[in-house]
């Protein structure tokens, strides 16, 4: 069977793309080397995400640039439904005088749309090499969906960094690495109670409220969340050549949640609802980050005694009357004005740990 080079290429090597934006872009362009005479192409593909539902990449043939656009999830447990493909149709529409050619990929309701537009209207043997095209793409499209599906659920679970190790190491027990970082925990106060005097709905929308505010805070300011224990957030921000970057960027990340909290508590009251009160805690140190687990069952995460102390930093909050509490490990390092609250004895750690909290605590 004598194939051109575009369908040649989508058996041999397509798979291998690093990317649905350069398999689009290697696409298009090996189209109008065999005679197609594209302005531009979309591709669309489904994404398991938690926020986002569809993504269209955008190609223009004039200077090989690829731009995304992204349709969102509704919110709640509702299904995303199918893909659509409506931000490629109607940037190509826009791009050039043609119609706008369109074939679904592979046989499945959602899966990838392929779309073409070209200065004129397509002849029908050059329809013909795009439907042949989007047949041929079936195979490599599903491998890329998969790789992506993949990457997509681990970053959802684990975050981009413990996503990114993960998928590059060995899936054994005891294999990961030292490195030292920031760790942030913080805890919602009362749970419990709240649990107990409001439906199900309602705890879990405040839940939701409470790790959108603290997590965005965190993601915002260059951390990542590595867990969600119950109600309370186990996050880090990795030191790179300044141990100070880290820590003011920790610094900021509490007072951007703090600022997060009391906007919330103010649309809560507006409701009837009770406030939610929280406390969280900084620390410095070394942790080994990495799976754990069982011999057939891994978590991927950070132990090692910083994790232990901050955890329990977080704990004086309640004693201590405050919100917001940081170790003298961190304290030495940013360039934040704090509050000095003494020596503590941390509940199973050997040596008392110097207290700090923030100035509008």
């Amino acid at each position: 069977m004598q194939l051109n080079s575009t369908l040649t290429w989508l058996v041999d090597a397509a798979s291998t793309s690093p990317g649905a934006d350069r398999f689009l872009a290697e696409l298009g362009t090996r189209l109008i080397a065999d005679g197609v005479p594209l302005a531009g192409g979309a591709l669309t593909l489904a994404v398991p995400h938690p926020i986002i539902a569809r993504r269209t990449w955008l190609w223009r043939a004039g200077n090989g640039e690829v731009i995304e656009a992204v349709g969102f999830a509704p919110a709640g447990f509702a299904s995303a439904g199918p893909s659509s493909g409506d931000a490629g149709r109607s940037w190509l529409a826009g791009l050039a005088g043609g119609a706008v050619h369109e074939d679904s990929v592979g046989t499945g309701e959602g899966g990838p749309l392929l779309g073409w537009i070209g200065p004129r209207r397509f002849t029908e043997a050059e329809a013909k090499r795009l439907r042949e095209a989007a047949r041929f793409a079936a195979a490599p499209l599903a491998a890329l969906s998969a790789r992506a599906t993949l990457s997509a659920a681990l970053e959802a679970y684990l975050g981009r960094r413990s996503a990114a190790r993960v998928l590059t190491g060995p899936l054994r027990r005891e294999v990961g690495e030292t490195i030292r970082a920031v760790l942030l925990f913080a805890d919602l106060r009362s749970f419990t109670a709240l649990s107990e005097a409001e439906p199900a709905a309602s705890v879990i929308e405040a839940l939701g409220s409470w790790f959108d505010c603290i997590a965005g805070s965190v993601h915002a300011f260059g951390g990542e969340v590595l867990k969600f224990i119950g109600d309370g957030v186990l996050a880090i921000f990795p030191v790179g050549e300044k141990p100070r970057d880290a820590c003011d960027a920790a610094v900021r990340a509490v007072a951007s949640a703090k600022a997060g909290m009391a906007h919330l508590d103010v649309e809560r009251r507006g409701q009837g609802l009770p406030s939610l009160s929280f406390g969280v805690a900084l620390h410095l140190g070394e942790i080994l980050w990495g799976n754990v687990g069982a011999a057939d069952r891994l978590d991927f995460t950070a132990i090692g005694p910083a994790v232990n102390l901050v955890s329990r930093l977080e704990g004086l909050c309640r004693p201590l009357g405050r919100t917001v509490l940081i170790s003298g490990a961190v304290a030495a390092e940013t360039t934040a004005t704090l509050v000095p609250l003494g020596t503590h004895d941390l509940r199973g750690i050997e040596a008392p740990c110097a207290v700090y909290t923030v100035l509008d605590n």
